[in-house]
């Protein structure tokens, strides 16, 4: 099976339940997961439950997003018409006027605050748990804050402006749930985005001063929380809120300790292509689940893959993404060019699509990659005004792709930004560099919306929270615009 860790196996939190089934249960219903908590196996069988439903939501559709709506994604044709059409799960977010009343992400949202509230239900319990040794302990609750942190920053990108929105990024970020809520007593605010990003790096600042060299779950280290995948995640976020020393400190030790390698030029392509194996260069995968008999029951592919003329996803490269790679680049061959028939000005013709070769078969989630590492750190550089270090790291990546170095003299942010478009495509990154850089969206080739041109700064750069949120708490402010 494609870069799937063939001996993990995801397991429910007990029989055919997940955690989240029992945080909607009545109260009088609500043993079960006490009874579970009770015991260690229950406890990780729990936690074993999260990581699938973090596995489940980072391959949905959340992970097109950011490429979607930055322009490195296009669509296929449908089988049974040829015409091209905006998918309807995605329509009104791609017009960049999502609706607070049925947002395409309203599960997105949802599923965000189901995560947090079933590890905040394992960390409350945390009195009962002498089952576990401290050093287990320890363990147990890094990987839960850790992943307390991450949900609430990816809340924070896709519902909260630009952290440099407001100077001292006073304005609106998210609920920051740092307990168990209980639904008709618990009406939790918004904190500002700078007292939710002081949250999440306090949860990491935590989880990093517990870790242990112990490992909760069986399995591959690539697809938990660790110290080393904790400090990747660390560095992607404090970029976004403009740390760049923090984002260098984190990237550079990744870089300088995990011990792991960049897929070499001759490698990179095919390493994509292995069907036992992750990529050398992932630092944090989140595999796919596998049934009872060891088969992959789904997979971030079922968003790009291409099995026939018939059998094909919908979400494929723009010519505005495909069009940034010199022909001399490795990664121009990133793509699986097909032709399909396809009804233009009712006239049926072969055109090609390019369908990225990262998620093909039974691939498993990539969620961080040393090569993210080495252009945190370039970008972290440049804007500290380290030029010629920032210069190093961006040769190193663009040498990797057989693409000639830059010199000094180049706009060496602006060559960061388009080497992780070039480098980072179809992995979620786009529109959220975008923001950072205060950048327009500029949508060209494939482009089939209404609007496919938004300039910085606009309201509706982030998702409304649903309306399925707000009218359940009042204290829930609006995003405005929606």
């Amino acid at each position: 099976m494609k870069r799937v860790l063939k001996y993990l196996t995801y397991l429910s939190c007990i029989l055919f339940f997940t955690c989240s089934d029992f945080l909607v249960q009545e109260p009088d219903e609500q043993i079960s997961i006490t009874e579970q908590l009770a015991y260690k196996e229950g406890v990780l069988t729990a936690l074993n439950g999260i990581y699938r439903d973090i596995e489940a939501l980072f391959s949905s559709r959340e992970v097109i997003y950011a490429d979607v709506q930055g322009g490195n994604i296009t669509f296929t044709p449908a089988t049974n018409d040829k015409l091209i059409e905006t998918p309807s799960s995605i329509e009104n977010s791609y017009e960049f006027s999502d609706r607070k009343d049925e947002s395409n992400y309203a599960n997105y949202y949802k599923e965000i605050y189901d995560i947090i509230n079933q590890a905040n239900l394992i960390l409350s319990k945390f009195d009962n748990y002498s089952f576990f040794t401290k050093n287990e302990q320890n363990q147990l609750q890094a990987e839960l804050l850790t992943i307390r942190a991450l949900m609430h920053y990816q809340a924070a990108i896709h519902y909260a402006q630009a952290y440099d929105f407001t100077p001292d990024a006073s304005h609106l970020g998210v609920v920051y749930n740092t307990r168990t809520l209980t639904a008709g007593i618990d009406f939790p605010s918004r904190y500002t985005l700078k007292e939710t990003y002081d949250l999440i790096k306090s949860d990491l600042n935590t989880a990093l001063s517990l870790y242990t060299n112990l490992q909760a779950l069986a399995g591959p280290s690539i697809s938990y929380f660790n110290p080393t995948t904790t400090q990747a995640l660390y560095a992607r976020i404090a970029l976004q809120m403009n740390d760049w020393e923090q984002a260098f400190t984190y990237a550079n030790t990744v870089i300088t300790t995990s011990g792991i390698s960049l897929a070499t030029q001759e490698n990179y392509v095919t390493e994509w292509e292995l069907d036992e194996e992750p990529v050398s260069e992932i630092v944090l995968e989140f595999s796919a689940p596998r049934t009872s008999e060891g088969d992959v029951s789904s997979s971030i592919s079922g968003l790009f893959i291409y099995n026939s003329p018939t059998n094909y996803k919908s979400y494929v490269a723009s010519d505005d993404l495909l069009n940034l790679y010199d022909p001399n680049d490795i990664r121009a061959d990133m793509f699986l060019e097909v032709n399909l028939p396809t009804l233009s000005n009712s006239v049926e013709l072969d055109l090609p699509y390019y369908f990225t070769k990262k998620f093909q078969g039974d691939a498993g989630t990539s969620f961080i990659r040393l090569s993210e590492m080495y252009l945190i750190r370039a970008e972290a550089n440049a804007r500290l005004s380290e030029l010629d270090n920032a210069l190093i790291d961006l040769n190193l990546i663009r040498e990797r792709s057989n693409l000639l170095p830059l010199d000094i003299n180049s706009d060496i942010l602006e060559n960061i930004f388009l080497e992780r478009r070039r480098e980072l495509a179809f992995e979620g990154h786009l529109l959220f560099d975008i923001i950072r850089y205060n950048k327009d969206v500029t949508r060209n080739l494939g482009c089939i919306a209404n609007t496919c041109y938004l300039s910085f700064p606009s309201n509706f750069f982030i998702l409304p929270i649903p309306d399925s949120s707000t009218e359940l708490n009042e204290n829930i402010q609006q995003n405005e615009g929606y």
